[in-house]
């Protein structure tokens, strides 16, 4: 007898495209922007008030003093120091050197905590209005190398061993400190200019000419 003939089930090829994916519901990406939206307007309508920018400015010349105070008042030493030899204090020439030498490296970010700190700085977003970021950057070369330069061109004066060299240690001095002069004159200006914006009436730092 003959053996009755074997059907195979239709061949059903196999898939290749992976698992199907699941779409993410449009109702997400609706959120996505209006949260994004909300944050928007609640930053443009978080603006500060006047009392709040002046209030920050003070505490910006706080910390600004903070890091230049110490070099600041090395230069008014200093000067105080030469001018006491040049008007006839001989005597006191040794002490003025030490003096001298001490705060012209005092204003190198190297050898002066505060005003290495200070050199990284970030201004508070509500006086983002005025260039205060230039004047902090100004505040640091004023100090160096312009300081620390103009107190070894005292030192310079101090040790001139004859009329002419010191003559020409004067010259170079002079020149140093009108460029420190130039530099304060910019930081103030920009200094005076945020004083006038946000009404403040805090000190500013203090830097000696």
């Amino acid at each position: 007898m003959d053996s009755p003939a074997k059907t195979e089930p239709p061949f059903v090829p196999l898939r290749h495209t992976g698992w199907a994916s699941r779409r993410t519901p449009l109702w997400i990406f609706a959120a996505i922007i209006v949260l994004a939206a909300g944050a928007v307007l609640v930053s443009l309508s978080h603006k500060p008030s006047q009392a709040q920018r002046a209030s920050d400015l003070a505490g910006y010349f706080s910390d600004v003093n903070a890091g230049i105070e110490s070099c600041a008042g090395g230069v008014r030493d200093s000067l105080t120091a030469l001018r006491s030899v040049e008007a006839g204090n001989a005597a006191n020439a040794s002490a003025a050197a030490g003096i001298l030498a001490y705060n012209a490296q005092n204003c190198s970010p190297a050898n002066n905590e505060p005003l290495s700190d200070f050199t990284s700085y970030q201004v508070t977003e509500s006086l983002a209005a005025y260039p205060l970021n230039t004047a902090d950057n100004d505040v640091v070369t004023w100090a160096f190398p312009d300081a620390m330069n103009a107190q070894l061109d005292m030192l310079a004066v101090l040790r001139a061993a004859s009329p002419g060299a010191r003559a020409t240690a004067n010259t170079t001095l002079q020149a140093a400190l009108r460029k420190m002069d130039a530099e304060r004159a910019a930081i103030y200006a920009i200094w005076h200019a945020a004083e006038r914006g946000t009404g403040s009436t805090a000190s500013l730092p203090y830097l000696p000419t």
